[in-house]
């Protein structure tokens, strides 16, 4: 992804979680958010929450709006396309393009959880723990 679109402004990244009560939920995400930043510096970022955390979503987008983005792709950082992420998300991005006018493009994506190298991930840990782990229960 580039940081410039095609008319020459700034593109940002909005990761959107689910957010829970424990604040341990949030460490995978910000993992993932310092990953992307490590080989993307240039590109300006916000981790938001849908629900239980902060920043949410409208505070993280005026933040990447007030930092200059012109375009934000929105990655819903869920693993399938749950209701939330049917029902819930798509008013909350369409409130987000009310909200801040023409000025500002919003892309919405797909569940991260639906992508190929996701789930090749999740099965290949899964495999790999398989493989390593000693058998709890002998075969009968």
């Amino acid at each position: 992804m580039n940081t410039t679109n095609p008319m020459n402004q700034k593109t940002g990244l909005l990761l959107f979680a689910h957010g829970a009560r424990d604040p341990a939920w949030a460490r995978p995400f910000e993992a993932v958010l310092a990953q992307i930043a490590s080989q993307r510096p240039e590109l300006v970022m916000r981790l938001a929450f849908l629900e239980f955390m902060s920043p949410g979503l409208e505070e993280a987008a005026r933040e990447l709006v007030s930092a200059g983005c012109r375009r934000i792709d929105v990655m819903p950082l869920f693993l399938g396309a749950s209701g939330h992420v049917r029902r819930d998300v798509p008013p909350l991005v369409e409130a987000l393009r009310q909200q801040h006018g023409p000025a500002v493009r919003w892309q919405l994506h797909t569940a991260i959880g639906e992508h190929p190298a996701v789930i090749q991930a999740m099965a290949g840990a899964t495999l790999d723990w398989l493989n390593t782990a000693a058998p709890t229960v002998k075969p009968s």
